[in-house]
C-alpha cells in the first residue's frame, strides 16, 4: 500500500483473495480514505468498510482516469522486481519480506536520503 506522496508499507499476503486482502487494508488503512486500485475482486469490499474506492481497469488498457491511476504502487514494483534481478538475482520466500523491507525503508526516506545512514545505525542496539 502506497499513500501518494507519502510512505509504504509492504506485507507479504498468501493469496489474493479479499480475506486476506482486506485484513490488511483495515489494519493500515484509515476507514473513510479514497483508495485507488485495478479491477481485482480482493478490492470489491471496500465500500463496505467505510473506503472510497475506484479502479482502473488494465483487462481494457485503462491505466489512468483523471486522478485514478495504480501508478505509483507499480512503479514500486517494477523498481523492486528490476533490483532483485539485477542485483540480488533471486530471493527465497523465506527472506522475501526482509527484502521488502529494505525496500521499504529506502521508499520512505527516498525525499531525505540525507537520513539514510542514521536512521540505520540507530537500529542497531547499542553494545
Amino acid at each position: 500500500m502506497v499513500e501518494r506522496g507519502g510512505e509504504i508499507i509492504t506485507r507479504i499476503v498468501p493469496t489474493r483473495k479479499s480475506e486476506e486482502v482486506v485484513p490488511n487494508i483495515l489494519s493500515n488503512v484509515t476507514a473513510g480514505t479514497t483508495i485507488y486500485t485495478d479491477e481485482a475482486w480482493a478490492y470489491k469490499p471496500l465500500a463496505e468498510y467505510g473506503y472510497t474506492h475506484d479502479t482502473v481497469n488494465h483487462f481494457k488498457k485503462e491505466y489512468v482516469r483523471g486522478n485514478v491511476h495504480t501508478n505509483s504502487i507499480e512503479a514500486f514494483w517494477s523498481h523492486l522486481k528490476r533490483s532483485i534481478s539485477g542485483t540480488y538475482v533471486s530471493v527465497s520466500k523465506k527472506h522475501l519480506q526482509t527484502y521488502l523491507r529494505e525496500f521499504e525503508f529506502r521508499y520512505n526516506l527516498r525525499k531525505h536520503p540525507h537520513l539514510m545512514l542514521e536512521a540505520l545505525l540507530l537500529s542497531f542496539p547499542r553494545a
